[in-house]
């Protein structure tokens, strides 16, 4: 009896352990959709104005 309590005990945190890692992954493929919609942004930025996004961060007299 105990033996087969010890196998459904592995069997439960084996299917545990998997559902965790298939959600770690859907969250790592969120934040990479996240990044990546952030990156698109600043590309777009920088295609159309350059000069004036790098500009704002330029430091004038005084500051």
């Amino acid at each position: 009896m105990p033996q087969q309590f010890e196998q459904a005990k592995a069997a439960q945190e084996s299917a545990a352990s998997e559902q965790t890692e298939r959600v770690e992954a859907t969250q790592a493929e969120a934040a990479g959709d996240v990044l990546d919609s952030v990156l698109d942004d600043i590309e777009s930025v920088l295609e159309t104005n350059a000069e004036a996004y790098v500009s704002s961060f330029v430091q004038k007299g005084g500051e």
